[in-house]
């Protein structure tokens, strides 16, 4: 017994079907302004537009895509305001760019903690609780970054009342503890720690990370039982990390030093991108796979905090501190081309700083410098 495939003509007429994307219509609903960028020089001077219930104005960042891992909202709270309280299904970490104030974090009126913050303080908001910012100055604005997994969630869910009405609490996350937010934290193997609120990211400890590069430290911060990650890495005077590559998204931001990075596609190395960096700047890795280096050309030690998405899943390219030779995604100081050396010598020259790499590249011109956390 046969059968035959029905085939059947297309009208011409038929009307052309548009998905329509529902974190995009979020974003018009809000009537907030967006940003499409990946590279910001200073936060603190990135024009903001109306965006009242977050306590004045601010702006959502999009990297140059369309599907995004996450998202950056970067909210200036005025003079003496507040945000209205809100709690949402997907995960949100802050970073405080300047500006002192409070935040209340509740699951209802018997469990709610209030704490105080200040630039340079980080903190992750418990998925689904309710929460409300305050600046506490009458006379400065206060302005935060936060990195969110909205746009994913959004795509998931398409439902706002699902998103920002759910009642569920997370209670394995938050129970309301008064000692949640003490600033209180657990230093596990892998320079791991553990902490909900960070009181100051720019000086907080952080330890040997070698395999990345010459003098390195990190922390790599579990927060809030979060599936979003984050972590804090610091190099040397005189030095730079080696050239790695992950998923998209990851927001690094400028803590500390003046630098630049390099970002490139695998086999497209000479249409490098070139992104200058100082204090207060940011830096979003644009696209999957693409290639990163970052360089200290300043006369302090450089020091980011990377706010990035996270599932769960392994790297697809190996581990990033893994050389690619091993089926990582990092390339050592001995594989790296000999133009990139050269470039961030010629960057030092500028601030008249001296190169401190000769112990890992050994055309360096400059000094053997740090080999060890203990030598910065």
């Amino acid at each position: 017994m046969t059968s035959e495939l029905r085939r059947l003509e297309t009208p011409d007429n038929l009307e052309k079907f548009v998905e329509p994307d529902p974190y995009v219509e979020w974003q018009k609903r809000e009537g907030v302004k967006v940003i499409t960028d990946f590279a910001f020089e200073d936060l603190d001077q990135v024009e903001l537009g109306p965006w009242e219930r977050k306590g004045g104005s601010g702006a959502v960042i999009n990297i140059p895509q369309r599907f995004l891992p996450n998202d950056a909202h970067l909210v200036e709270i005025k003079p003496g305001g507040k945000s209205e309280p809100e709690h949402h299904l997907y995960e949100e970490t802050m970073y405080v760019v300047s500006g002192i104030g409070a935040t209340s974090v509740w699951l209802d009126d018997e469990h709610k903690i209030t704490f105080e913050w200040h630039e340079g303080s980080l903190v992750s908001i418990p998925l689904n609780a309710w929460y409300q910012h305050f600046n506490a100055s009458g006379t400065n604005p206060a302005r935060y970054l936060s990195v969110t997994n909205a746009p994913p969630v959004m795509r998931q869910w398409r439902n706002d009342a699902f998103i920002f009405d759910n009642p569920f609490q997370f209670t394995d996350r938050f129970t309301g503890d008064g000692e949640y937010f003490s600033g209180s934290g657990k230093l596990y193997e892998r320079r791991k720690w553990a902490s909900n609120f960070i009181p100051n990211a720019q000086t907080m400890m952080l330890w040997d990370y070698l395999s990345r590069g010459a003098g390195g430290v990190n922390a790599s911060l579990e927060m809030a039982g979060n599936v979003t990650k984050s972590h804090i890495s610091e190099f040397p005077v005189g030095t730079y990390k080696k050239a790695h590559r992950h998923t998209t998204g990851p927001h690094l931001l400028i803590m500390g030093g003046v630098g630049f990075s390099l970002l490139w596609n695998e086999g497209h190395e000479d249409e490098m991108i070139h992104a200058d960096w100082k204090k207060g700047g940011m830096v979003i890795i644009p696209n999957d796979g693409i290639f990163h280096q970052h360089f200290n050309t300043g006369t302090e030690p450089a020091r980011y905090l990377a706010l990035r998405a996270g599932n769960g899943s392994p790297p697809p390219w190996g581990g990033s501190d893994v050389s690619v030779k091993d089926g990582g995604a990092q390339i050592e100081y001995e594989d790296e081309h000999r133009e990139v050396h050269e470039l961030f010598e010629a960057e030092l020259a500028k601030h008249g700083v001296t190169c401190q790499m000769k112990a890992f590249v050994p055309y360096c011109t400059g000094d053997i410098g740090p080999t060890s956390e203990r030598d910065t």
